[in-house]
């Protein structure tokens, strides 16, 4: 008969028997090899064994597709020192006390939680739904270690919002470290007193590699960064600064179509169907019908082609690798000086915006940093909550959005 050895995962004990209680059990009765343990009295050393405990049965990690349970009957030691000679139970370091598995299985139920739900590994195991979370309460910490960080290079900063349509939001600090994404907090709201508040938690000695703090433009986030690391380090994330100068493109579009819907004739209107598409595609990714949909929409509407001009000599200065933060900043004046000789005031809202924030807006040139691991991180949050139903407490979610970022790649031990 062929066997194969399988490695029990558990240290320091010896097999005494293996039967099967049912088909799909397996159950290994062991006996420790360690034969002391300390008095819970008096902390001596015990070696004078005085019987054993009833047996205690252990889920353990599975085996070819079978339960593994884990029987051991726990040896009691008797102290001679201690007035009236009292018994102390050997504990065992590979279980909790009070826990009905392994600690190999408990890490193993951790791992399962990724890219899954509490509710299905319990089904999927036949184990209870409070042991499940009981391993994610060991084995996943609620908040951030700053022990295990030695390098914080740039740090993300946005609100998503627990409930649909209510406004329950909460703050997501993340951090890039060694390249690697690294969630940092959950905060209760997106007030500046509670971000700066974190803020003022990480240790100094991160400051010294930090070099950017992402985030969009609301005022709560950039001033708290500001005021704790210094408005050098604020970046405005220039994907929320493109979509606010190319509202004013989609502003002039709508008003424009619908004028030409009334003066033009049906045949011709129905030429520029689709055309919203295709202001939104790079110049790069134009294709001759769409340049000539273009023609057909500018020659009719001659604004729309000045504030699409302007949108793209934008980009452009965004998408020039060789600028400095110096020569960016004049080209974004001169952009503004062309801006106000048009006499479009379709960008008036963005030209607020972009005095406002000048310095946040403009950093992005320093590195060329970006929300987007902030943005792409957002994306596999909502996959969480929708996954789970929702998820309102927020150590939970902090414990969630850990899990699954660090995924397969490492034990999520604490």
């Amino acid at each position: 008969m062929a066997t194969i050895t399988i490695p029990l995962d558990i240290p320091d004990v010896t097999i005494l028997s293996i039967d099967y209680p049912d088909n799909d059990t397996i159950r290994i009765t062991v006996a420790s090899t360690i034969h002391s343990t300390k008095c819970r009295k008096c902390g001596r050393l015990l070696t004078h064994a005085h019987g054993t405990d009833d047996p205690i049965e252990l889920r353990h990690l599975p085996i070819l597709g079978r339960n593994t349970v884990i029987r051991v009957y726990p040896v009691r030691y008797r102290c001679r020192d201690c007035h009236r000679r009292p018994t102390t139970t050997q504990r065992l370091p590979w279980y909790t006390l009070r826990c009905g598995h392994t600690q190999a299985y408990d890490a193993f139920l951790v791992q399962q939680v990724v890219n899954s739900t509490v509710e299905d590994v319990s089904r999927r195991e036949n184990i209870g739904y409070e042991a499940v979370m009981g391993a994610l309460r060991r084995h996943v910490a609620t908040a951030v270690n700053w022990e295990e960080i030695d390098h914080l290079e740039v740090l993300g900063v946005d609100e998503i919002s627990l409930k649909k349509g209510h406004k329950d939001f909460v703050t997501i600090v993340t951090g890039q470290c060694h390249g690697r994404l690294r969630l940092l907090a959950v905060l209760k709201d997106q007030k500046k007193a509670t971000v700066k508040a974190f803020f003022r938690q990480i240790p100094t000695r991160l400051h010294a590699h930090l070099v950017a703090i992402c985030t969009d433009l609301y005022e709560g986030f950039v001033n708290a960064a500001g005021e704790v690391f210094g408005a050098e380090k604020v970046v405005a994330d220039r994907f929320h600064v493109t979509k606010l100068y190319r509202k004013a493109l989609e502003q002039v579009r709508k008003q424009a179509m619908r004028q030409l819907k009334e003066t033009l004739p049906k045949e011709e209107y129905a030429q520029l169907k689709g055309v919203m598409w295709v202001l939104r595609k790079t110049p790069q990714a134009l294709t001759h019908e769409d340049y000539q949909q273009l023609h057909h929409l500018f020659r009719h509407a001659p604004v729309v082609r000045t504030v699409y001009d302007l949108c793209q000599d934008l980009t452009d200065i965004f998408d020039n690798g060789t600028l400095s933060v110096s020569e960016a900043r004049e080209a974004m004046t001169a952009w503004m000086e062309r801006v106000k000789q048009t006499g479009v005031r379709a960008f008036k809202t963005f030209l607020k915006t972009l005095k406002a924030h000048w310095v946040a807006i403009t950093n992005y040139f320093l590195n060329r940093h970006n929300s987007g691991f902030v943005e792409g991180l957002n994306n596999k949050i909502k996959v969480i909550k929708r996954r789970c139903y929702g998820i309102l407490n927020r150590q939970h979610l902090f414990q969630r959005i850990a899990l699954d970022v660090a995924g397969h790649t490492k034990k999520a031990g604490k």
